[in-house]
Protein backbone atom coordinates (compact mmCIF):
# COMPACT_ATOMS: atom_id res chain seq x y z
CA UNK A 1 0.00 0.00 0.00
CA UNK A 2 2.86 2.18 -0.05
CA UNK A 3 2.00 3.26 -3.52
CA UNK A 4 -1.32 4.58 -2.43
CA UNK A 5 0.06 6.45 0.55
CA UNK A 6 3.32 8.15 -0.42
CA UNK A 7 5.53 9.80 2.16
CA UNK A 8 5.52 13.52 2.51
CA UNK A 9 9.18 13.92 1.40
CA UNK A 10 8.43 12.17 -1.85
CA UNK A 11 5.42 14.38 -2.39
CA UNK A 12 7.50 17.52 -1.80
CA UNK A 13 10.24 16.40 -4.16
CA UNK A 14 7.66 15.53 -6.75
CA UNK A 15 6.07 18.94 -6.25
CA UNK A 16 9.48 20.67 -6.59
CA UNK A 17 10.25 18.66 -9.75
CA UNK A 18 6.83 19.53 -11.11
CA UNK A 19 7.29 23.25 -10.41
CA UNK A 20 10.78 23.19 -11.95
CA UNK A 21 9.44 21.36 -14.97
CA UNK A 22 6.60 23.90 -15.28
CA UNK A 23 9.09 26.77 -14.97
CA UNK A 24 11.46 25.32 -17.59
CA UNK A 25 8.55 24.51 -19.89
CA UNK A 26 7.00 27.94 -19.25
CA UNK A 27 10.30 29.68 -19.91
CA UNK A 28 11.43 27.74 -23.00
CA UNK A 29 8.76 25.39 -24.39
CA UNK A 30 5.52 27.34 -24.01
CA UNK A 31 6.69 30.43 -25.94
CA UNK A 32 7.92 28.20 -28.77
CA UNK A 33 4.72 26.15 -28.77
CA UNK A 34 2.57 29.28 -28.61
CA UNK A 35 4.53 30.96 -31.43
CA UNK A 36 4.17 27.84 -33.54
CA UNK A 37 0.45 27.69 -32.77
CA UNK A 38 0.09 31.40 -33.64
CA UNK A 39 2.06 31.02 -36.89
CA UNK A 40 -0.03 27.96 -37.73
CA UNK A 41 -3.19 29.97 -36.98
CA UNK A 42 -1.97 32.82 -39.20
CA UNK A 43 -1.15 30.30 -41.94
CA UNK A 44 -4.62 28.81 -41.61
CA UNK A 45 -6.16 32.32 -41.72
CA UNK A 46 -4.13 33.12 -44.83
CA UNK A 47 -5.22 29.82 -46.32
CA UNK A 48 -8.84 30.68 -45.59
CA UNK A 49 -8.37 34.12 -47.20
CA UNK A 50 -6.66 32.55 -50.20
CA UNK A 51 -9.43 29.95 -50.45
CA UNK A 52 -12.07 32.70 -50.33
CA UNK A 53 -10.18 34.67 -53.00
CA UNK A 54 -9.82 31.53 -55.09
CA UNK A 55 -13.53 30.81 -54.69
CA UNK A 56 -14.30 34.38 -55.70
CA UNK A 57 -12.00 34.08 -58.71
CA UNK A 58 -13.61 30.76 -59.57
CA UNK A 59 -17.06 32.31 -59.31
CA UNK A 60 -15.92 35.22 -61.50
CA UNK A 61 -14.36 32.82 -63.99
CA UNK A 62 -17.52 30.73 -63.98
CA UNK A 63 -19.65 33.82 -64.60
CA UNK A 64 -17.29 34.93 -67.36
CA UNK A 65 -17.32 31.43 -68.87
CA UNK A 66 -21.13 31.45 -68.79
CA UNK A 67 -21.06 34.85 -70.47
CA UNK A 68 -18.71 33.51 -73.15
CA UNK A 69 -20.89 30.43 -73.60
CA UNK A 70 -24.00 32.58 -74.01
CA UNK A 71 -22.14 34.82 -76.46
CA UNK A 72 -20.91 31.77 -78.39
CA UNK A 73 -24.44 30.32 -78.48
CA UNK A 74 -25.79 33.66 -79.71
CA UNK A 75 -23.11 33.77 -82.42
CA UNK A 76 -23.84 30.16 -83.31
CA UNK A 77 -27.54 30.92 -83.66
CA UNK A 78 -26.71 33.99 -85.73
CA UNK A 79 -24.37 31.99 -87.98
CA UNK A 80 -27.02 29.28 -88.38
CA UNK A 81 -29.64 31.91 -89.31
CA UNK A 82 -27.23 33.45 -91.81
CA UNK A 83 -26.44 30.01 -93.23
CA UNK A 84 -30.15 29.24 -93.59
CA UNK A 85 -30.70 32.60 -95.28
CA UNK A 86 -27.77 31.98 -97.64
CA UNK A 87 -29.07 28.47 -98.34
CA UNK A 88 -32.50 29.83 -99.23
CA UNK A 89 -30.92 32.56 -101.36
CA UNK A 90 -28.69 30.07 -103.20
CA UNK A 91 -31.64 27.75 -103.78
CA UNK A 92 -33.72 30.66 -105.09
CA UNK A 93 -30.89 31.80 -107.37
CA UNK A 94 -30.43 28.23 -108.62
CA UNK A 95 -34.18 27.98 -109.31
CA UNK A 96 -34.11 31.27 -111.19
CA UNK A 97 -31.03 30.21 -113.17
CA UNK A 98 -32.65 26.86 -113.95
CA UNK A 99 -35.84 28.64 -115.01
CA UNK A 100 -33.88 30.98 -117.29
CA UNK A 101 -31.91 28.05 -118.71
CA UNK A 102 -35.10 26.03 -119.21
CA UNK A 103 -36.66 29.01 -121.00
CA UNK A 104 -33.58 29.26 -123.24
CA UNK A 105 -33.79 25.55 -124.00
CA UNK A 106 -37.52 25.86 -124.71
CA UNK A 107 -36.94 28.84 -127.01
CA UNK A 108 -34.15 27.00 -128.81
CA UNK A 109 -36.36 23.94 -129.15
CA UNK A 110 -39.24 26.06 -130.49
CA UNK A 111 -36.89 27.71 -132.98
CA UNK A 112 -35.49 24.34 -134.01
CA UNK A 113 -38.98 22.89 -134.39
CA UNK A 114 -40.08 25.92 -136.45
CA UNK A 115 -37.02 25.59 -138.69
CA UNK A 116 -37.59 21.88 -139.12
CA UNK A 117 -41.26 22.53 -139.89
CA UNK A 118 -40.31 25.09 -142.54
CA UNK A 119 -37.72 22.75 -144.02
CA UNK A 120 -40.28 19.90 -144.08
CA UNK A 121 -42.85 22.23 -145.65
CA UNK A 122 -40.33 23.34 -148.29
CA UNK A 123 -39.33 19.74 -148.96
CA UNK A 124 -43.02 18.79 -149.22
CA UNK A 125 -43.64 21.63 -151.68
CA UNK A 126 -40.62 20.60 -153.73
CA UNK A 127 -41.81 16.99 -153.84
CA UNK A 128 -45.38 18.06 -154.71
CA UNK A 129 -44.02 20.35 -157.43
CA UNK A 130 -41.85 17.56 -158.75
CA UNK A 131 -44.83 15.19 -158.81
CA UNK A 132 -47.01 17.82 -160.44
CA UNK A 133 -44.40 18.50 -163.12
CA UNK A 134 -43.94 14.80 -163.67
CA UNK A 135 -47.71 14.30 -164.02
CA UNK A 136 -48.02 17.34 -166.28
CA UNK A 137 -45.16 16.09 -168.41
CA UNK A 138 -46.80 12.70 -168.80
CA UNK A 139 -50.14 14.32 -169.66
CA UNK A 140 -48.54 16.65 -172.16
CA UNK A 141 -46.70 13.83 -173.87
CA UNK A 142 -49.86 11.91 -174.05
CA UNK A 143 -51.84 14.82 -175.48
CA UNK A 144 -49.03 16.03 -177.74
CA UNK A 145 -48.58 12.93 -179.74
CA UNK A 146 -49.39 14.63 -182.94
CA UNK A 147 -48.07 17.86 -184.50
CA UNK A 148 -51.46 19.53 -184.71
CA UNK A 149 -52.02 19.49 -180.93
CA UNK A 150 -48.53 20.82 -180.33
CA UNK A 151 -49.04 23.81 -182.61
CA UNK A 152 -52.43 24.53 -181.11
CA UNK A 153 -50.90 24.55 -177.57
CA UNK A 154 -48.04 26.84 -178.62
CA UNK A 155 -50.47 29.32 -180.21
CA UNK A 156 -52.67 29.29 -177.14
CA UNK A 157 -49.70 29.98 -174.83
CA UNK A 158 -48.53 32.84 -177.06
CA UNK A 159 -51.99 34.37 -177.03
CA UNK A 160 -52.11 34.19 -173.23
CA UNK A 161 -48.73 35.86 -172.98
CA UNK A 162 -49.82 38.69 -175.30
CA UNK A 163 -53.00 39.33 -173.31
CA UNK A 164 -51.08 39.51 -170.02
CA UNK A 165 -48.64 42.08 -171.40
Amino acid sequence: MELFTPEIGLVIWMFVAFVLLCLVLGKFAWPAILSMINSRGELIDKGVVYAQEAKQHLDNAKAEADKFILDAQRRQAEILREAARLKAQIIEEAKEAASVEAQKVMDAAKLSIEQQRKEAELQFRNEVSSFAISIAEKLLRQKMNDDKSQSKLVEQLLNEMETKN
